[in-house]
């Protein structure tokens, strides 16, 4: 069983920054492959950006450039830093974990921007 906590959402301006940090307790933290979805009032569950245990990251075309997602294994965290932040960015952010073949969400966290 894995569960994950989020945090380092918040009220931002434009233009500001943001770092998420995912910490995962139980699973194979470091084989496991990581993502951040994003999901807007009314709108579906999309994913921001996904990192394998190796490494190799990928992104939605629309976030290359200003988003970026790490991990840290010794602490069994990811990270979500968010530059340049619009409001077209604001969303509940949520961390999956994917161990062992199953899936693990967590809570989310809001981000809000504002113009």
């Amino acid at each position: 069983q894995v569960q994950l906590v989020e945090s380092g959402g918040g009220l931002v301006q434009a233009g500001d920054s943001l770092r998420l940090s995912c910490t995962a307790s139980g699973g194979t933290f470091e084989r496991s492959a990581l993502a951040w979805y994003r999901q807007a009032p009314g709108n579906q569950r999309d994913l921001v950006a996904s990192i394998t245990g190796g490494g190799r990251t990928n992104y939605a075309d629309s976030l290359k450039g200003r988003f970026t997602i790490s991990r840290d294994n010794a602490k069994n965290t990811a990270y979500l830093q968010m530059n340049t932040l619009k409001p077209e960015d604001t969303a509940v952010y949520y961390c999956k974990v994917i161990d062992l073949g199953r899936e693990y969400w967590g809570q989310g966290t809001q981000v809000t921007v504002s113009s």
